[in-house]
C-alpha cells in the first residue's frame, strides 16, 4: 500500500508539470476554465473577506467623485457570491434606493449572452459553430457571393464578418428592424475578406438570432428565457422593452446635461438587435450568470463549450484603456463575444456596456476563478475604473490570497499538492 501511494505521488510529481507546460505553449487556446464539481460549503478566505471590505470602500469613492447616482455590483468566486450589493439611487434627486433585484439594461454585455447561448445549442448538436449563415437564412448575402458563402457562425460572433466598423448601427437606433437591417448588408463594400479582420457590429451579430430561430423553431428571446434565464434562475431578465417598463423596481438612465447628470427617458432602442443590445437584468440575475461562466453550472453550459467562448479567435484592440493599466496586455483578442486580454501572468475575459445612459461592465478571471459584475445607470468613470481597480487590489494581495488557500488544503488533506 505504501509503495502505491509512493509511486502515485511521484506519477503527479511528473505529469502535473508537464500538462501546465503544455497548457503554457497551446497558443492562442489555452484550457481556461478547469473541470470542476460544485465544492461544498467551506470557509471564506479572510485575506478574499478583507479585499472585499476595501474595495467596497474604493468603490464608493469613486461613485462619489464620479457622481453617478446608482450602481449595482456582484463578485462571485467558483459557486459563491462573495459580495453582492445595490448603491445608491433609482433616480438623483429622490430617495428610491437600488437593490440586488434593480434592472438596468445591458447594452452590448447581451453579446456575450448571445454566444452563451449559441454555445448552449452547439452542445445540443444544433448548431455547429463553423456552419454558413446560408445554411440557416438562405437569404442572407454580403456584397461579395464568395465571401457570403464563407461567413459562419465563428465569424458572426467574433466580429470577423467583413464588414465595416458599426455598419448601420445609425439605423438600428432609428428602430429599423432586424430583417431589413440584414437585407442591406448586401449593399456594403467589404472592408476585408470574412475571418481576417476585427470589426464591431451590431447588425451583423444580430444575425445569430435568425440563425437560431431557423435551427430551432422558436425565437432568440424565447430560446434565451428557455435555455439560459430560465435554469439559472435569473427571474428578472428580459429582452423587451415592455416587460422592463412593466417592472415596477428598474433604475433610471441618467445623461449629463449643463455639467451635472439628470434622468432620461428609457427608449425602444437597440431591441430590434436583441443578440447585440438586448437583455435588461438585475445584479441578483448578473450574479446567477457568472457562476455559470466559472464553470460552475455544467447542467447548463460545459466547461468545453466555455473554453471555446473564451478562446482568442482574432486580434483586436482592448476596449476599456484602464485594463492596461493593470499590467502591460502582451496581446488583446476577441473569441465569440468576449474581449480576451492575455497579461504576463494569466487572462481577462470582459465586455463593456452603454445603451441609452446605462452603463455595464463584466469580466472574468478563469485562472483564479473570479468573476466580477458592475452595472450603473449612468456613464462615466465608476463602470470605466471599477473592474481594473478591483483586479489591481486583488494582484497586490494574491500571494497572500493563495497561500491562505493552500495552507486550508493542506490541512484537510495532507497529501494535496499546493
Amino acid at each position: 500500500m505504501k509503495r502505491t501511494k509512493i509511486f502515485l505521488l511521484g506519477l503527479l510529481v511528473i505529469v502535473v508539470p508537464l500538462l501546465v507546460a503544455q497548457v503554457m505553449m497551446s497558443g492562442k487556446e489555452p484550457v481556461m476554465v478547469p473541470k470542476k464539481k460544485v465544492s461544498k460549503a467551506r470557509k471564506i478566505n479572510p485575506h478574499l473577506t478583507s479585499l472585499i471590505q476595501d474595495f467596497e470602500k474604493e468603490f464608493l469613492a469613486l461613485m462619489e467623485s464620479s457622481h453617478t447616482p446608482g450602481a449595482s455590483i456582484a463578485i462571485v468566486k467558483d459557486s459563491t457570491v462573495l459580495y453582492i450589493k445595490g448603491l445608491g439611487v433609482k433616480r438623483v434627486g429622490t430617495t428610491d434606493s437600488i437593490d440586488i433585484h434593480t434592472v438596468y439594461r445591458l447594452g452590448s454585455v447581451s453579446k456575450p449572452f448571445a454566444s452563451f447561448l449559441t454555445g448552449i445549442l452547439v452542445q445540443d448538436h444544433k448548431l455547429s459553430w463553423d456552419d454558413p449563415v446560408t445554411c440557416y437564412v438562405p437569404e442572407f448575402a454580403l456584397k461579395s457571393p464568395v465571401q457570403t458563402q464563407c461567413l459562419s457562425l465563428s465569424h458572426v460572433l467574433s466580429h470577423t464578418t467583413g464588414l465595416p466598423y458599426h455598419t448601420y448601427t445609425n439605423m438600428v437606433e432609428e428602430g429599423e428592424a432586424l430583417t431589413s437591417l440584414l437585407a442591406r448588408l448586401k449593399d456594403v463594400n467589404l472592408s476585408s475578406e470574412v475571418g481576417k479582420q476585427y470589426s464591431y457590429q451590431n447588425v451583423a451579430y444580430s444575425v445569430i438570432a435568425e440563425v437560431i430561430r431557423s435551427a430551432c423553431g422558436k425565437t432568440y428571446e424565447a430560446l434565451m428565457e428557455e435555455k439560459v434565464f430560465s435554469p439559472l434562475g435569473m427571474k428578472s431578465a428580459s429582452m423587451d422593452y415592455a416587460t422592463l417598463m412593466a417592472n415596477p423596481n428598474i433604475a433610471i438612465p441618467h445623461v449629463i446635461r449643463k455639467g451635472k447628470y439628470s434622468p432620461a427617458r428609457i427608449t425602444d432602442t437597440y431591441y430590434n438587435v436583441s443578440p447585440a443590445g438586448g437583455v435588461n437584468a438585475s445584479i441578483d440575475d448578473m450574479a446567477k450568470w457568472m457562476t455559470a461562466l466559472l464553470g460552475t453550472r455544467q447542467d447548463v453550459i460545459t466547461t468545453e463549450t466555455l473554453n471555446h467562448l473564451y478562446a482568442p479567435f482574432i486580434e483586436a484592440p482592448s476596449k476599456n484603456r484602464r485594463y492596461r493599466q493593470l499590467d502591460p496586455i502582451q496581446k488583446s483578442y476577441y473569441g465569440m463575444g468576449w474581449r480576451v486580454l492575455h497579461y504576463a501572468t494569466d487572462t481577462i475575459l470582459y465586455h463593456g456596456g452603454y445603451v441609452n445612459g446605462f452603463r455595464s461592465e463584466v469580466a472574468v478571471d478563469p485562472k483564479e476563478d473570479i468573476a466580477i459584475c458592475i452595472l450603473a445607470n449612468a456613464p462615466g468613470g465608476l463602470a470605466d475604473n471599477g473592474i481594473p481597480l478591483f483586479f489591481n487590489m486583488y494582484r497586490a494581495r494574491r500571494d497572500s490570497l493563495h497561500d491562505w488557500d493552500i495552507h486550508e488544503r493542506r490541512l484537510n488533506n495532507p497529501l494535496a499538492l499546493p
